[in-house]
């Protein structure tokens, strides 16, 4: 059973009802972090035959449209989630790749303040906390 309504949450977004979009939303929501292969192989699970393309171009449109939020920690392909209505952070294990999310330091967007924005408008601020994970440390002993 779905944790999201997805189709719900594409017409809200003014976002055209499809399998593909439902399936790539409701993946995404179930399973954080996830790949772009990881996603495509699981869309094709559940719906047959789906490009890869299919897949990125439904990922570029959630994304543009505030349902799915883009992470790309440094060497690793970029992750999708659907926790986008907070500025969260990231942590990220230097030995397996696993990601969990971290709630903001401070509060509020952006959880960081630059010094000297240099005229920018700051409106988020993107911190990635590495170390290894609990399970790659119970490995390691």
């Amino acid at each position: 059973m779905p944790s999201i309504d997805a189709a719900a949450l594409l017409k809200e977004a003014s976002l055209r009802v499809t399998r593909p979009r439902v399936a790539v939303l409701t993946m995404v929501s179930d399973n954080p972090h996830a790949d772009t292969d990881t996603i495509a192989m699981a869309v094709r699970r559940e719906l047959g035959s789906v490009s890869t393309q299919a897949v990125y171009d439904v990922l570029r449109a959630l994304t543009e449209a505030g349902l799915v939020r883009r992470i790309e920690p440094a060497g690793s392909p970029a992750r999708f989630e659907t926790r986008v209505g907070d500025n969260h952070h990231h942590l990220v294990c230097r030995k397996c790749g696993a990601i969990a999310d971290v709630n903001c330091a401070v509060g509020e967007a952006p959880c960081l303040h630059a010094e000297d924005p240099r005229g920018f408008v700051l409106d988020e601020a993107e911190v990635t906390f590495w170390g290894i994970c609990p399970d790659c440390l119970s490995r390691a002993e």
